[in-house]
């Protein structure tokens, strides 16, 4: 029962909140600049429930795939069609009276004009491009605050191994080959190691141009450099951690699903060779593009086989940035993750930094669909959000509010791309009117209107397809 109610409940706490925190940001900027704004709506098309308090009519609509906050215009007409209904009553003929009607009301709720002191288009230029990236802004600062609230209330994650998977000396530092894969970092100079973040943070910030590393094996001396120089970065990123290969996520539809591996499946042997650790599976899976491999994994203390027919995945190396064609089964490896407990200020430093990277994340992965580095195919839509949403409520609040916090800056960077229709495309139509050094024409700007609605379309239209075709890989169809 349980779950019953909280799916439902997860999807409309991602989907609602994420929406909500947008248009409020819109929202309260429009009402800070004094833009007369009737209508805050969650969803598009006819209300559901909908009140009016003070001058703003607050509404539920019928398709939830978005919102929008109604703002006067000089071209009001031009969003009315994707909106519905303009804030001027019709010239020469009675306006069809919409609920909340007054005698001495304001377009839409009267026939009084909106003065034209309250037109977004009469104020300053500063204060538009204030409105318009508030939403951003507001989903950006929400994105923010979860992160730093669960930094507060876990401590910072630290990762919880100091098992060594593999090393690629780097030229400066040949002596690291000696440090071998499987051994445990014991010591950074004076430094005991307790974590791969305090080994890390080790390498990057004791003095001395040459660092001692101890493992169970063997003690190596390097030439460092300076603290936090590029020479300490490069000992960081030639020592990957490593740790067992246990599942914490098998992505519905994926190869790795359909051949019956479940999360908690601790993979032991692939083709009949041992495996050890998680580099140890990748190793097999990213050569092996689109041919079979048996897995053997221990479930509850038995052994189980699965037969994998591998996929294709595009993936950026982290070094080097470059894109490559990977083998490709749909899992998700269980990280060792530990939290120490840090205090208000280290965590607001988290949630920052948490931000930048998923921020950047975004950054990149659009950089790849418009490469061609990565497949449109990949991207999610409604369904496949609702599926994760569930998914991580059903992991605890931690998951749920990361997937919202994660949703949240995706929102806030697909907004800020210069399609007409979303916040990025009106940013860019507001500049391109001070350039000109006047309003672009009603024509220009409708079909401006048009072009980004039906991109915006086609996209929703690809990821619906993308989620139903998950639906019926996962449901055991072709």
């Amino acid at each position: 029962m349980m779950d019953i109610l909280r799916g439902p409940a997860a999807i409309i706490l991602v989907f609602g909140l994420v929406i909500f925190v947008h248009e409020l940001g819109h929202f309260l900027a429009a009402k800070l600049m004094g833009v007369y704004a009737p209508r805050f709506s969650i969803g598009f098309g006819p209300a559901l429930w909908s009140r009016k308090w003070g001058e703003t009519e607050y509404m539920l609509a019928v398709f939830p795939l978005g919102g929008y906050v109604r703002m006067a215009s000089r071209d009001d007409e031009t969003m009315a069609f994707i909106e519905g209904g303009g804030e001027t009553p019709a010239t020469g003929e009675r306006p069809k009276r919409p609920r909340y009607w007054s005698e001495t009301g304001t377009a839409p709720f009267g026939p009084r004009p909106v003065p034209a002191d309250r037109w977004f288009e009469s104020k300053s230029l500063a204060a538009r491009l204030f409105i318009l990236v508030a939403g951003v802004t507001m989903n950006i600062l929400l994105g923010f605050v979860i992160y730093t609230g669960i930094a507060i209330d876990l401590g910072e994650a630290v990762l919880d191994t100091r098992l060594v998977g593999r090393v690629t000396p780097p030229a400066a530092a040949p002596q690291l080959a000696m440090i071998a894969p499987g051994d445990s970092i014991v010591a950074v100079g004076p430094v005991r190691v307790t974590n791969w973040n305090s080994f890390d943070q080790a390498l990057d910030t004791l003095p001395g141009d040459s660092l001692t590393i101890r493992t169970t094996r063997a003690a190596v001396t390097v030439a460092a450099g300076e603290p936090k120089s590029a020479a300490r970065k490069a000992l960081e990123e030639a020592i990957v951690p490593d740790w067992p290969a246990v599942l914490e996520a098998v992505k519905p539809g994926d190869p790795a699903q359909r051949a019956g591996l479940r999360e908690g499946d601790s993979i032991v042997a692939i083709d009949g060779a041992p495996i050890r650790s998680w580099l140890g599976v990748r190793d097999h899976i990213e050569p092996a593009i689109g041919r079979t491999i048996t897995f053997t994994v221990m479930r509850q203390g038995v052994p189980v086989t699965a037969v994998v027919h591998t996929d294709s995945n595009k993936v950026v190396d982290p070094v080097t940035k470059q894109s490559r064609t990977v083998g490709w089964i749909g899992v998700q490896v269980k990280e060792p993750i530990a939290h120490t407990p840090i205090s208000v200020g280290a965590a607001i430093a988290v949630g920052g930094r948490f931000t930048l990277f998923a921020a950047g994340a975004v950054v990149e992965s659009v950089k790849m669909l418009l490469t061609g580095a990565a497949s449109i195919k990949e991207l999610g839509g409604p369904v496949a959000i609702g599926g994760a949403a569930v998914q991580a409520a059903r992991a605890g609040w931690e998951q749920l509010l990361s997937l919202l916090a994660l949703i949240s800056i995706n929102v806030a960077v697909f907004n800020l791309l210069p399609v007409p229709i979303l916040d990025g495309g009106q940013i860019m139509i507001v500049l391109a009117e001070r350039v000109k050094g006047g309003a672009l024409s009603p024509r220009t700007r409708e079909n401006l209107i048009r072009v980004g609605l039906v991109l915006v379309l086609l996209l929703l239209v690809v990821v619906m397809y993308n989620d139903i075709s998950a639906r019926i890989r996962g449901a055991g169809g072709p």
